[in-house]
């Protein structure tokens, strides 16, 4: 990208602060949105619902919805104070000197490898007091969270020995090619990039999964026979139906499919089966399908990886970019090479100018949700499909009254009012 001009450092600082005010003040402004609307409908449950929703459920759903709206606000807050000390406030910068100056008698590759593990670490542990507790006081006051402390601690444990495993070869990889390949690298990184993700697409179901979770053979024979009837029907194949022990974590119900080509599986959380009957089950499927018929999962593949390359283009010429480094306080190494550096610095900025493309993912991620539920009602039974699809909004406590510019900016699913009108009217 010779062809264009060199970054000027006073002008990118000054976009990414104004960026991120305005994405903070935006977040703010949408999530109080969000209380305010769902509070004052607290009292009543809407009359498309009346009859089919306890006052009781409905109501439990605003105070959950509440709640974790207030702690969102309040890690929101945090985290962009902690994105601010990490770029304009110098803190990337610190972390690597400190780790240059500790690690270059090792080898670049070590040094930058280190980089990467000390962000990493540093990130979690002050994510660390918020994730606990969303987990054990707000998930456990709502009567979601199943998880022992040691399940957490284990679960915890196992998910750094993975991220190691996985995580560093794939990055010591993109590290070298991004010192080795030339000017084009970040081509060659990128074709890394998307075969390491469908890897991961097929290793995932059968050696990752099972580290935190059992996954059974689903035993009711007379469901079973039903949805390998419906798959039947709509032309899917799958390599098997599973049922997860997502009780030992969680209240919250789900089914989804995981894994890439003849890897496909079809799973169930355990606590889904026994809140919904047969029929329910088979419609919820059914739509899971509508996303394959549609080819939705193919399209959302394909602008990930449409956006991935825009993204390992534009970090091809800011890597080379004296005034990137500039503009957030960092000081290019003389002595050893700035590929990490760079990495570590495009992921933290860039999402302060993503934040403002949401609304559009979530448009078009709410038509896919309509698209297979219409699906869903021609293959199975659309008053099954809604009165699963109830079931789950009680289960998973959510709000039946939300804020319409708030939904309209983040929900990938369309609000249930809408969604359920829709169903009716097929």
């Amino acid at each position: 990208m010779s062809f264009l001009p060199p970054v000027n450092p006073s002008v990118l600082s000054l976009a990414f602060a104004a960026a991120l005010l305005l994405s903070l003040l935006a977040k703010f402004w949408l999530s109080s949105r969000q209380i305010r609307h769902v509070a004052q409908h607290r009292g009543d449950v809407p009359p498309a619902f009346a009859g089919t929703v306890p006052l009781t459920a409905h109501q439990k759903a605003a105070d959950y919805t509440i709640a974790r709206g207030r702690f969102g606000m309040l890690s929101l807050a945090f985290s962009s104070a902690v994105l601010l000390g990490w770029t304009l406030l110098g803190g990337l910068d610190a972390l690597n000197q400190w780790v240059l100056n500790a690690t270059l008698p090792w080898g670049a590759m070590a040094y930058q490898l280190c980089l990467l593990t000390a962000f990493a670490l540093i990130g979690g542990l002050l994510d660390l007091p918020f994730e606990l507790y969303s987990t054990f006081r707000i998930e456990q006051r709502f009567g979601f969270n199943k998880m022992t402390p040691r399940l957490y601690l284990m679960d915890t444990l196992k998910g750094l020995v993975v991220g190691a495993v996985i995580g560093l070869p794939i990055a010591a990889l993109i590290l070298w090619l991004m010192g080795s390949a030339g000017s084009t690298w970040w081509l060659w990184a990128w074709g890394a990039w998307m075969a390491f993700n469908l890897l991961i697409l097929v290793l995932y179901p059968t050696v990752i999964a099972p580290l935190f979770n059992k996954f059974e053979p689903l035993p009711d024979e007379g469901l079973k026979a039903r949805v390998e009837g419906l798959m039947q029907r709509c032309g899917f194949a799958a390599k098997g139906l599973f049922v997860m022990d997502g009780s030992r974590r969680s209240a919250h119900g789900n089914a989804y499919f995981t894994g890439f080509g003849p890897a496909k599986r079809v799973v169930f959380f355990d606590t889904l089966l026994e809140r919904l009957n047969g029929a329910e089950v088979e419609a919820v499927l059914a739509h899971e399908l509508g996303h394959f018929k549609h080819k939705h999962v193919l399209k959302r593949m394909v602008t990930m990886f449409a956006i991935s390359l825009a993204g390992f283009a534009l970090l091809g010429w800011l890597s080379s970019q004296v005034g990137f480094y500039a503009a957030f306080s960092v000081r290019p190494n003389m002595a050893a090479p700035n590929d990490a550096l760079a990495l570590l610095l495009f992921m933290l900025v860039v999402p302060a100018f993503g934040f403002f493309f949401t609304p559009l993912a979530s448009r078009m991620s709410r038509k896919d949700e309509f698209q297979a539920d219409a699906y869903a009602c021609a293959q199975s039974s659309g008053a099954d499909l809604a009165a699963a699809l109830l079931k789950l909004h009680e289960d998973n406590a959510g709000t039946l009254t939300p804020d319409p510019v708030y939904a309209r900016f983040y929900y990938s699913h369309p609000p249930a009012s809408e969604r359920l009108a829709a169903i009716q009217a097929l």
